[in-house]
């Protein structure tokens, strides 16, 4: 490597020598050859587009074809005299010297590497004294991160954890008791929640900078714990006569085993501040009594929120119940209803018998193609009182049947028409499993006598659920909180309030029903304690069916 280095050494000190010397001589009558060709090829280059626009004239190419001959001809044009200007004995003798120093650069680095490599092997194989028995370095960088790692003489990692103490020392303590705080006080905020302070303090704003302060003593707790144990599974690595890693070991180990862990440290710290903060605030206000009458400071309640809930009681309790066997109802109804249609309409046109198959596929498609906002708000209004389904039931029945002053019809309507909305997707699904089953199946079927109802339930059906059953179980739980459908048709209508009080509808389900309490009539806490309730329900239903479909039991067919 050493003679490699030092004949590069030589080439550049040659090269050098020419580029002086080059640039000593008169390149007049070079530079005017190069201009000379320069003017003759933008002339060529002329006398070819003029060439082109004659064929183009005469009709002879396209009007694209026109556009791209012209094209390359200038990019042809531009490559031959930047090739002729870069041909100048000066220029080849400085791309040749950039190439060598170039060179010159990386080997050294290579060399430096492979150096250091054969350094830490040597390292390896020779073992240290110590008399140390106690791991006590470790136990030094507790409170200070970083000085365990300068006592092993590990100066570069050592500095780095001297950086995350001054985030510990500077930041995240100094946020947790208060300092740098917008309105809160730090941890002591949360058990406060701004009770005794100004008036214009607001418990939530406590609340957030409290949870924020959780996190940010998690954080420090993770990096002392990081510290301890690097600083601790060194020592006892050299108290068995293994050296402390040498910096580039560390680098090298880093860049190995923590490279994932480093790239994902900033998606980390987005998703406390966008993810779980906000889940935190929700599962706190649960606890509390924030209400219409306790807006800006409000106090812990405990599980009340939670009791009332269990026993249907209170103003938002009271319609708990009713609400939440709707919901059940509809998750369940729309969606298979959903999936029956979508699966029988890719049946259907996957006929190798119908005609027309790619005008069928646009139609059914069209409910998903469409804006669903589009779709609901025009059968809203076709069911209105003066639309026109409801005049044409008029005209039919000789009775006024008006779909959105009663429950029981709207609640069926509701179902069939996300019925309607949700199959493209699932037809969209079967369809792509469709076309990917082999025929060597089919026709092994038919061999055997399968009828085709048998060839549909034996091998159609456990295909196409075993390779959407996740996506399936999607479906409940989406249309378990499909807000938008339900609001925007009738806004949770129509109302009974001997049933369902002031605050909800018939047709509520219960993200609707969560809105209205929290964002139209600011009931806040027993909101947050719904919104947790149907959560943790919901997420152990959808894992208990994604845990007991194929697909997640097994790896492949």
């Amino acid at each position: 490597i050493i003679r490699d280095q030092e004949a590069l050494m030589e080439r550049i000190k040659t090269t050098e020598t020419q580029l002086s010397h080059e640039r000593s001589q008169n390149h007049s009558a070079y530079e005017q050859e190069t201009q000379r060709y320069q003017s003759e090829r933008k002339e060529q280059l002329k006398r070819e587009i003029a060439l082109l626009k004659q064929k183009r004239k005469e009709r002879l190419i396209s009007e694209k074809a026109f556009a791209n001959e012209k094209k390359m001809a200038k990019l042809a044009s531009r490559d031959d005299i930047h090739a002729r200007v870069n041909s100048h004995p000066v220029k080849l003798l400085e791309e040749e010297l950039r190439n060598l120093r170039h060179r010159l650069k990386t080997d050294k680095r290579l060399a430096l590497k492979v150096l250091e490599s054969d350094i830490s092997d040597v390292r390896r194989k020779t073992p240290v004294e110590t008399q140390e028995r106690i791991p006590w370095r470790s136990f030094v960088s507790i409170p200070l991160p970083g000085v365990g790692q300068l006592l092993n003489g590990q100066w570069q990692k050592g500095i780095l954890f001297l950086f995350a103490s001054l985030f510990i020392y500077l930041v995240a303590i100094p946020y947790s008791l208060g300092y740098g705080n917008y309105q809160g006080t730090g941890l002591s905020g949360l058990v406060t929640l701004a009770e005794g302070g100004a008036r214009l303090h607001r418990s939530i704003i406590f609340m957030v900078e409290g949870i924020i302060a959780i996190f940010l003593l998690i954080f420090t707790a993770a990096l002392i714990l990081i510290s301890f144990r690097d600083v601790y599974t060194t020592e006892k690595k050299k108290m068995q006569g293994i050296r402390p890693f040498t910096w580039f070991e560390s680098r090298q180990t880093m860049e190995e085993k923590g490279f994932p862990y480093l790239v994902s440290l900033p998606a980390l710290i987005v998703i406390v501040f966008i993810v779980l903060v906000p889940i935190m605030t929700t599962i706190l206000i649960s606890f509390t009594n924030m209400d219409p009458q306790h807006q800006s400071k409000f106090t812990w309640i405990g599980l009340a929120n939670y009791k009332l809930i269990a026993l249907g009681q209170g103003i938002a309790g009271s319609a708990f119940w009713l609400i939440l066997g709707w919901t059940l109802i509809w998750t369940v109804g729309a969606t298979t209803l959903a999936i029956a249609i979508g699966f029988f309409l890719s049946l259907l046109v996957n006929q190798e018998r119908l005609k027309g198959k790619k005008f069928f596929r646009t139609v059914f498609l069209l409910p998903w193609a469409v804006p669903a906002f589009i779709t609901i708000m025009f059968f809203s209004i076709m069911v209105s009182s003066t639309g026109p389904i409801t005049q044409i039931l008029r005209a039919l029945t000789g009775q006024i049947i008006n779909i959105k002053n009663s429950s029981l019809l709207t609640r069926i309507f509701l179902i069939f028409l996300q019925g309607w909305l949700g199959s493209a997707y699932i037809f969209l699904l079967s369809t792509g499993v469709l076309q990917g089953i082999p025929s060597d199946l089919y026709e092994a079927a038919e061999i055997d006598g399968a009828t085709s109802w048998q060839k549909t339930m034996r091998i159609t059906v456990p295909l196409i659920l075993f390779q959407t059953a996740p996506l399936l179980v999607g479906q409940y739980t989406f249309n378990f909180n499909n807000f938008s459908i339900i609001f925007l048709f009738n806004q949770g209508g129509p109302f009974n309030p001997t049933l369902y009080g002031n605050l909800a509808g018939s047709t509520d389900i219960l993200i609707s029903y969560i809105y209205k309490l929290t964002i139209q009539n600011q009931y806040q806490g027993v909101g947050a304690a719904i919104t947790i309730v149907i959560s943790v329900v919901l997420m152990f239903i959808a894992w208990l069916g994604y845990r007991n479909t194929k697909a997640f039991k097994e790896e492949k067919l």
